[in-house]
């Protein structure tokens, strides 16, 4: 497993790596906050404790030019890809405001601008619909022969959904083709309430890749610079030619699998291991020794992230319902 040492970044990278988690995890936590003071409704599936993927690989990637495809557990995914919070917490309340208008909510994210595929209910989905744009990137090259055509796309998924069969399909036609595409697996251990050794006859998902002769790769995903290291060397091969990676991510979400879950299936004594194992804390700490930046100047970053997202909350709550005269808009096109 890839864990990161010695951090390989400086001062601006540091903190916007900082500054994207705990946003993240700011937002979720509010997120929280609304749905049980019956200010938000529906499925909501938060993201705590697996910031460190999010971060590591779309922070590794070319915004608006490169494409993500996300989960259910999609609002942190947005963040990092852009979308403004204001956007996504307007959606997440259901306003004409929101990234998808307001006929999304929270597992169906989208933007376009951002080029984010959208957040998918069902696991799998989003996988082949990423494998689409990777392959749009691939054709513009070699068929119409657009050079500038090297954009890459990362799909994120969970360790349940290894064992669909989409995920095998979606590897082989990806290999086949040398598609320029990034498949995150990240491994919190839990399907829902399903652990993981108990679901696959091989618990090291990053091995499946051998069967399609892909490269496969197993790093610690709840530290973010390892993430980022190895999400960079995925990036560079899929932008040269050189096909796509199986990303294993091992992480942990503090949450239960949604905010209606009481999560009583995990035992105490995991959740006590993993949040000890804070991606964010231990970022700080790798910041701080390493002398990149002060423990001040992250407690003000901190400061305007708490800030942003009381914005946010207050901008969607004054937003307009959509208008139920548009409510078959966006079905079909004009």
């Amino acid at each position: 497993m890839t864990t990161s040492t010695q951090p390989k970044v400086n001062h601006s990278t540091g903190l916007k790596l900082f500054r994207d988690m705990t946003l993240g995890r700011r937002f979720e936590d509010k997120c929280a906050e609304m749905y049980y003071r019956g200010k938000m409704f529906g499925f909501v599936h938060l993201y705590n404790g697996q910031e460190a993927i999010s971060s590591g690989v779309i922070c590794s990637m070319k915004l608006k030019h490169d494409w993500f495809c996300s989960t259910y557990r999609d609002h942190v995914h947005a963040l990092s890809a852009g979308v403004p919070a204001k956007e996504v917490m307007s959606e997440l309340f259901g306003k004409e405001t929101g990234c998808s208008k307001g006929r999304g909510g929270s597992m169906h994210l989208f933007s376009k601008e951002h080029h984010l595929l959208g957040g998918y209910a069902f696991i799998g989905e989003g996988i082949p619909v990423a494998l689409g744009a990777a392959f749009t990137s691939r054709y513009k090259k070699d068929a119409l022969h657009q050079d500038d055509s090297d954009s890459v796309t990362a799909a994120f998924f969970g360790d349940g959904t290894c064992n669909n069969g989409q995920f095998f399909e979606c590897l082989n036609m990806a290999q086949l083709w040398k598609l320029p595409i990034l498949f995150v697996v990240e491994n919190n251990k839990w399907a829902i309430g399903m652990a993981h050794d108990r679901a696959t006859s091989d618990p090291e998902i990053w091995r499946k890749a051998s069967a399609f002769g892909m490269h496969g790769e197993e790093v610690d995903g709840m530290d973010v610079l390892a993430v980022r290291e190895a999400a960079q060397r995925a990036i560079e091969r899929a932008r040269a030619g050189k096909g796509p990676t199986l990303l294993e991510c091992l992480t942990y979400r503090f949450r239960g699998h949604s905010l209606a879950d009481p999560d009583e299936l995990r035992k105490e004594e995991e959740k006590e291991f993993w949040a000890k194992r804070d991606p964010i804390k231990m970022l700080e700490t790798n910041l701080i020794d390493a002398e990149i930046c002060s423990k001040e100047e992250l407690r003000e970053i901190e400061k305007e992230i708490d800030i942003e997202v009381k914005e946010a909350v207050e901008f969607a709550l004054s937003a307009p319902e959509p208008d139920q005269k548009d409510l078959t808009k966006y079905i079909w096109a004009d």
